[in-house]
């Protein structure tokens, strides 16, 4: 295996993990309104609390389609059959951008109510399940709807170490952003 090929999984790894990343920030952007737990509350404490919003769950996840979409197109433009890794099926193609949108925001609720569970307030630090939580919610979709496609672009062979750095990407990419946020007044805090 040359170097070029293990440097091509990489970049196509996390190429075609854009749908899945943006949906998060996206959510937050767009969010407000109506509660998706509708402000209700189990055993005393709310069940996501007010930063997960129907509005904000729905069009951040869209908004990540649509990325792909995009990215999908745009791979067209250069004559890519293989849509720079998300398969030769416009169809397919679809699938995995919801999954991979919807996926990370499904997970990233779940994510708010285990806070909740375990007294973590919104906004406070919880390690890896806050860097974390979308990349299983993607994966657990794509791996129920697409496990070819996962096999074969995260797991197969040399293409493991695309996961690898894919979760290397994801964790370093979080801070960053957390820390761009916070110094530009967005977030309450840097994590």
């Amino acid at each position: 295996m040359e170097f070029v090929d293990v440097l091509l999984m990489i970049v196509v790894g996390i190429w075609v993990f854009v749908p899945a990343m943006l949906p998060n920030s996206n959510a937050a952007l767009i969010g407000g309104h109506l509660p998706v737990d509708f402000g209700k509350s189990w055993r005393g404490v709310r069940i996501l609390g007010d930063g997960k919003t129907w509005r904000g769950f729905i069009g951040g996840a869209l908004s990540g389609v649509a990325i792909g979409v995009l990215m999908v197109w745009i791979s067209t433009l250069f004559g890519s059959e293989n849509h720079w890794g998300f398969g030769p099926s416009w169809a397919d193609n679809i699938g995995i951008l919801f999954c991979l949108s919807f996926g990370a925001l499904i997970c990233d609720m779940l994510g708010s109510f285990v806070k909740r569970r375990i007294g973590i307030e919104r906004g406070k630090k919880a390690p890896l399940l806050d860097q974390f939580d979308y990349v299983v919610g993607a994966f657990l979709l794509l791996g129920i709807f697409y496990p070819g496609w996962v096999y074969s672009t995260y797991i197969e062979g040399y293409h493991i170490i695309a996961l690898i750095v894919l979760l290397l990407f994801v964790y370093v990419s979080h801070r960053v952003a957390n820390y761009i946020g916070y110094w530009m007044g967005i977030k309450e805090n840097p994590w």
